[in-house]
């Protein structure tokens, strides 16, 4: 499994990979989770059999030339062994003739340079950055004399996303246990090389969907959830004046703590005039209850002083007596002298957000500019597959009020309008 040529031991993780004969084989998900070094490994496993050969794929030779990226990694591998370069055809020798070559395919045209090659381990590193027609055509290329006993072996490592998602994930989640392609998936703990630690806080500045895809090795998270582009919204200065407005709260009433990701308490302020709507302000925060109150009841205070008593405060209330009682909790103890009402929301939160998106489309809702914008950005270009929904079902609840602006019904003293 390891040589001369591999200069540390190989995970647990890493070893499955190597160990791993069949022609197909994908390793990783997670970032961090060694997949570079688990492909060069794989790629030097028989460079100690005369007439091997091996050679890694980058989308572009920049791919391939960047610090730390697999050709540097192989030069801090192999330089001084006994291995000659020759940067001309980007090729290590060994010495018994095996090669391992460096190759990009910037272009699907580029998949033809390799016509006449003929290699015994293909491999591409950040396999979902190819297309699947690159990926079928080395197939041809993958062979050896009939008196070999090397296998042949077709390797990929790649996190989640980028544009062969989706046919990396059905060749090999979803195909690939029916036909023998073996899936491999590392996370940043299968690794012990690398600071765990740092890298995570690293991580979390992403968004939340590319978070999903390299945190978790997610490969159900995708971006272009159906339903909101970020092209679709205007950001502009200010609302009309004399809009008709809303504040409504979508509620949590949990604290962050080490190790959870708690719901976020969002209270969306939208305003409305000819048939367009403007987001104006999102609040978004996790706290404790009595935390949540005096910022829901401070947020209402300023939007007092901005426009009277022409914002009207709603919040969704939970099916069953506790989202009542939390109701009328806030009419008579919080927000006295503010023009509130419960709303009950019926139907799931994906269906509650189709008006919401037909309006986007259409360009009729804008964005007030404010630093709330790339945080909802973000949210809404996932939803509903994201791992949060608050903002996207606070705007929706403030949506629907603003289309249905008389009341239905009493709710246990709480007018619901």
């Amino acid at each position: 499994m390891t040589n001369r040529w591999i200069p540390h031991s190989p995970t647990p993780k890493q070893a499955e990979f190597l160990l791993t004969l069949c022609t197909e084989a994908l390793y990783g998900g997670a970032a961090g989770g060694g997949k570079s070094d688990a492909l060069l490994m794989a790629a030097l496993m028989f460079v100690d059999v005369s007439g091997y050969n091996a050679i890694i794929f980058r989308r572009t030779y920049q791919d391939l030339a960047l610090p730390e990226a697999l050709m540097d990694r192989a030069m801090q591998w192999l330089a001084g062994k006994g291995a000659h370069w020759s940067g001309a055809n980007h090729t290590w020798t060994f010495p018994s003739g095996a090669r391992l070559a460096f190759g990009y395919l910037e272009s699907d045209m580029d998949r033809f340079r390799y016509q006449s090659a003929e290699f015994q381990c293909i491999c591409f590193d950040e396999l979902t950055q190819f297309t699947e027609n690159q990926y079928r055509y080395l197939f041809s290329r993958l062979r050896r004399l009939g008196t070999s006993a090397v296998p042949l072996r077709m390797r990929g490592a790649s996190n989640p996303g980028n544009i062969g998602h989706d046919w990396v994930k059905r060749r090999f989640m979803e195909e690939g246990p029916l036909v023998g392609r073996v899936f491999i998936p590392a996370k940043l703990g299968d690794n012990p090389y690398l600071d765990q630690k740092t890298y995570i806080r690293s991580l979390n500045q992403l968004d939340p969907i590319t978070r999903r895809q390299y945190l978790n090795g997610d490969w159900t998270a995708k971006f272009g959830g159906n339903k909101f582009n970020r092209e679709w919204f205007e950001i502009v200065g200010v609302a009309p004046a004399e809009a008709s407005r809303v504040r409504f709260w979508d509620m949590a009433a949990t604290a962050p703590r080490p190790g959870a990701d708690p719901d976020y308490t969002v209270g969306a302020k939208v305003a409305f005039l000819k048939g367009v709507y403007y987001i104006e302000d999102l609040q978004r925060f996790r706290s404790t209850p009595q935390i949540v109150e005096t910022r829901i009841k401070q947020t209402a205070q300023v939007d007092r002083e901005l426009h009277g008593h022409k914002c009207l405060v709603y919040m969704e209330v939970e099916p069953g007596s506790e989202g009542i009682s939390l109701a009328d909790h806030y009419s008579r103890n919080v927000l006295t002298g503010f023009t509130f009402r419960g709303h009950r929301s019926t139907g799931d939160k994906e269906l509650r957000s189709n008006p919401l998106s037909s309006a986007a489309e259409a360009g009729l809702v804008k964005l007030v500019s404010g630093k709330w914008i790339n945080a909802f950005m973000d949210e809404a270009e996932s939803f509903p597959y994201g791992e949060h929904d608050d903002q996207v079902d606070a705007i929706s609840g403030a949506f629907e009020r603003l289309q249905h602006s008389y009341p239905v019904k009493v709710l246990t003293g709480v007018r619901k309008w």
